[in-house]
C-alpha cells in the first residue's frame, strides 16, 4: 500500500521538477509525518546543483499551495553545500540520512558519512543545553502544578530526541522512530517508564494537564545522566 503522504511528495517534486528541470538531483521525505503524525507537515529534503534568487522566488510563489497540501517548506540545498556543512549540522543532517525515503532522484547520501567526534559534540551540546533550559523553566514555572506539566509537556519532543540521538551514537542504525528512542534510553540507563510517558505526551496521549509535574525529578535526573553519559563517551 502506498503510503499516504507520498502523493503530498510526489506534488513537490513535481513543482520542483517545474522550477529547476534537470537542475534537481534528489528529493527525500523525512520526519514526523513520515513516521505516522500527520499533525504535522510533510518535510522534505531536495538537492539541488545550484540555487538562485529567481528559484527562491518561484518556490515562494508555490508556498501557500504547498500548505493547502500539508507539505512543509522544502529545505533546498545545493548538493556540495550539503555535503560541506555535515560538521556544522550533524545531528540535524544525520537524523535525516539516519531515516528517509528517497521519493526522487539518485541516493543523495551515497558515501555521506558524519563524523563521529562532530557528532559526539553536538550531542552533548544539546543535552546540556536542555538541562540548563529545563532547570530555568521550573524556577520559572514557581512551583506552579500546570506550569510545571506545561514544561514538561512541551520539552518532550526534544527529550525523546536526545535518546535517539544517543543511540545512533552508541552505533545504533534503527530507522524506527520509537525504537531508536527506547535504544537510545537503554544506551544510557534511563527508565522505560519514563520513556513511555515521555512519548506518550509527546503524541498527544491521555495524561491529564496536571500528570506531567510529576515526572519532573525522574525527569531532571534523566536529562543529568544523559550528559553525564555523553561526558564519558570516547569516539
Amino acid at each position: 500500500m502506498t503510503p499516504a503522504w507520498e502523493s503530498a511528495a510526489l506534488r513537490l517534486v513535481t513543482d520542483l521538477r517545474n522550477i529547476f528541470s534537470d537542475r534537481l538531483r534528489s528529493v527525500v521525505a523525512y520526519g514526523s509525518h513520515v513516521d505516522g503524525d500527520t499533525s504535522v507537515p510533510l518535510t522534505c529534503l531536495a538537492l539541488v546543483t545550484d540555487l538562485t534568487v529567481t528559484d527562491l522566488e518561484s518556490c515562494a510563489g508555490r508556498a501557500a499551495q504547498w500548505d493547502r497540501h500539508g507539505i512543509g517548506t522544502p529545505l533546498l540545498l545545493p548538493q556540495a553545500e550539503f555535503v560541506r556543512s555535515l560538521d556544522a549540522f550533524p545531528l540535524e543532517y544525520g537524523e535525516i540520512i539516519r531515516a528517509h525515503h528517497r521519493v526522487f532522484g539518485d541516493d543523495p547520501f551515497e558515501g555521506v558519512a558524519i563524523a563521529r567526534e562532530d557528532l559526539r559534540r553536538a550531542v552533548e551540546t544539546q543535552i546540556k543545553s536542555h538541562l540548563l533550559h529545563l532547570r530555568e523553566g521550573f524556577i520559572e514555572a514557581g512551583g506552579k502544578p500546570v506550569a510545571i506539566g506545561a514544561l514538561v509537556t512541551s520539552s518532550a519532543a526534544a527529550f525523546t530526541a536526545l535518546l535517539r540521538h544517543v543511540a545512533w551514537l552508541n552505533g545504533g542504525a534503527n530507522t524506527d522512530r520509537l525504537q531508536s528512542t527506547r535504544e537510545g534510553a537503554l544506551a544510557a540507563g534511563i527508565s522505560e517508564r519514563l520513556v513511555s510517558d515521555m512519548l506518550a505526551l509527546e503524541r498527544g496521549g491521555a495524561m491529564q494537564v496536571t500528570d506531567p509535574a510529576r515526572l519532573v525529578p525522574e525527569y531532571l535526573g534523566a536529562v543529568e545522566q544523559l550528559a553525564r553519559t555523553v561526558d564519558a563517551w570516547r569516539c
